[in-house]
């Protein structure tokens, strides 16, 4: 075999390393995209270091949404080595991840503000909040919140509000959850003050732009980000287990207040 037996890896063994089927590592055998770099005495798939390298790399650009043929030609470029591919993918993740980080904070902001008639010209919405069009929540957030203080005093605020009042909401609520994403990449734990500070950030964002927000109210929010799925996916777009750590985050800082 091409590699050291002691350091081969079989096809069960790194499919279950990599998260895949072994069906997934056959197909892509049969394309063409990831040979096994030798065989075992008794003739079975042996899978090297370059093989486990090249893998990684099909993943990454599996999860950044290029096909197999394009992955294929993509990695067919003998000119091109591996630091240079993860270069182009941390380039695309980081671009994925500011899209993202924007549609987050719209879908929040506009949820979060029970206030839908928002009065700006149709191009100052779009330059807002991009493709994320609020009124089409009007009548579930009309029905859920239309009768609570809250959404009255947040209708009271923001009747007035300029384009440029809601570009500076977008960018405090941007700040909170960067904060806070800063902050479990770091390792740290939700009660850490790194992120219990991001959480009083997220509090005092909407109180000082829609409604008095009290440290009980914030974590009813909180766990609504964990009953309501879409909230959920909001933020676990920003990374698997996020809307937990937000929910414990915000939970924490009450308790640090007292609340």
């Amino acid at each position: 075999m091409t590699a050291p037996e002691a350091r081969a890896l079989t096809v069960g063994r790194l499919a279950k390393l990599a998260g895949i089927t072994v069906r997934t590592l056959h197909h892509y055998d049969e394309l063409g995209l990831l040979a096994p770099g030798g065989r075992s005495a008794a003739g079975y798939r042996a899978y090297g270091e370059p093989d486990v390298e090249r893998l990684q790399q099909i993943l990454f650009y599996r999860e950044l949404g290029f096909g197999l043929d394009e992955i294929r030609e993509i990695l067919a470029d003998g000119g091109t080595d591996t630091l240079a591919h993860l270069r182009r993918q941390h380039a695309l993740l980081g671009e994925r991840m500011e899209r993202l980080r924007r549609l987050s904070d719209a879908v929040r902001l506009a949820m979060e503000a029970h206030q839908l008639d928002i009065p700006l010209t149709p191009e100052e919405r779009l330059e807002v909040f991009g493709d994320f069009k609020p009124e089409e929540h009007e009548a579930e957030v009309t029905e859920r919140w239309g009768n609570t203080d809250a959404y009255r005093e947040s209708a009271r605020r923001t009747k007035g509000y300029t384009k440029e009042d809601w570009v500076r909401i977008k960018a405090d609520g941007e700040a909170a959850m960067v904060a806070m994403l800063a902050a479990r990449t770091a390792g740290l734990p939700p009660t850490s003050e790194a992120a219990m500070d991001a959480a009083e950030a997220h509090r005092d964002q909407v109180d000082r732009w829609f409604y008095p927000v009290s440290y009980e109210m914030h974590r009813g929010l909180a766990a609504m980000y964990l009953a309501d799925p879409r909230f959920t996916a909001t933020y676990e777009a920003m990374g698997e287990g996020m809307a937990q750590y937000v929910h414990d985050a915000i939970v924490a800082n009450a308790a640090r207040h007292g609340g």
